[in-house]
């Protein structure tokens, strides 16, 4: 299967990169789930896996080979753990990799859904799965994370430093038109754009003013616009009046950790990194970081990494397993196999087990 989703004979290829602390523990599990529903549909399907992290960093000087693009170009989808560890500055990590990797395969829409799980308790009071079911589109290719700056007169009193938010009509045409779409393969047809406008002159109006005329190409889609620090105070105070919502790289981080906290934890949390065009393979991620302080004590929870996975399936036009993978995911919790981020007791590999277990 080539990145189109077209089946080919040589089958699908998938590239693993677990990178740090937690993220080998959960990308194990996921691989696991995959390996699973692969199996029990007699479906080709190759995993290879590449120890690029913080590790590799130590010993050489940098997040991942100097070729991992190319490398990583000749497969169809990549699974990636987190990266991240104390002995690294974190912006080394995030730019050694998980940048690198979404810039230079143009991923330039992040898609991040959550809902709350069966037996998961949110922490809103009368939360349930009507009303905490979110959509985060985020803009992923420049905006707040674009690295244009810098710093001058290091060191002294006068030490400054520069970073620039770049908005191209390019960039919030595609991701606004992707949010719109998954809005009107939605119930209420209704879609929140945010931004910070009132404040950001430049960057924020542009991205009004584009998504203003991306929704006269969608009139059956509802669109709202909200600037950030109310829609943060909407998704507390009134979640079942959001669906789908869409921001800029920054904006749209801070409210997905928002959303996921609403349903439960990061540990619930799925991403895709998508390019559209399908140029360049997408990356699949759980939406938490690499959490040195439980790494290697099989308690972190791997559904994120699993439903992430399952992402992968449904770009890959293998939506059969995906669909395989979520209910199984449900049966799971509703069993009451959780992680201790969801009040429960089981380890990684029991709830992994239990996934896999359930799949039938």
């Amino acid at each position: 299967m080539g990145v189109g989703g077209i089946l080919t004979t040589r089958g699908t290829t998938i590239a693993v990169i677990p990178g740090d602390g937690v993220g080998v523990e959960v990308t194990d599990a996921a691989v696991a789930v995959l390996r699973a529903v692969v199996a029990q549909r007699r479906w080709s399907v190759t995993f290879a896996e590449f120890p690029w992290g913080c590790n590799y960093y130590e010993r050489h000087g940098r997040m991942m080979p100097a070729d991992g693009l190319e490398t990583l170009a000749r497969f169809d989808a990549i699974l990636l753990g987190a990266c991240g560890w104390p002995t690294v500055p974190d912006h080394v990590s995030l730019w050694g990799l998980r940048l690198a990797i979404c810039q230079g395969f143009d991923q330039g829409v992040c898609v991040r859904p959550v809902r709350l799980l069966p037996g998961v308790e949110s922490p809103l009071r009368g939360g349930d799965d009507r009303t905490v079911n979110f959509v985060v589109v985020r803009e992923n290719a420049e905006g707040e994370y674009a690295g244009v700056g810098g710093r001058a007169h290091r060191g002294l009193d006068s030490e400054m430093a520069i970073e620039s938010m770049v908005y191209s009509r390019r960039n919030i045409t595609r991701v606004v038109r992707h949010a719109f779409e998954l809005a009107r393969s939605g119930p209420s047809r209704c879609l929140v754009s945010v931004t910070k406008s009132n404040a950001s002159q430049h960057a924020g109006v542009l991205w009004d003013e584009v998504a203003r005329a991306v929704a006269e190409q969608f009139p059956d889609v509802t669109m709202e616009s909200e600037l950030v620090d109310a829609m943060a105070a909407r998704l507390v105070l009134r979640p079942d009046s959001v669906h789908v919502l869409v921001a800029s790289n920054l904006h749209a981080d801070i409210l997905s950790d928002l959303t996921a906290a609403l349903a439960g934890g990061l540990g619930v949390a799925p991403s895709a990194n998508f390019n559209l065009e399908r140029s360049h393979p997408s990356m699949f991620e759980p939406v938490h970081g690499s959490a040195p302080d439980i790494a290697g004590k099989d308690i972190a929870n791997p559904i994120g990494a699993i439903l992430s996975a399952a992402m992968m399936l449904d770009h890959l036009a293998l939506s059969e397993g995906a669909l395989s993978i979520r209910a199984a995911v449900a049966r799971t919790t509703t069993a009451g196999i959780l992680t201790p981020d969801l009040g429960g007791d089981c380890t990684t590999r029991q709830v992994t087990d239990a996934v896999i277990a359930h799949l039938a």
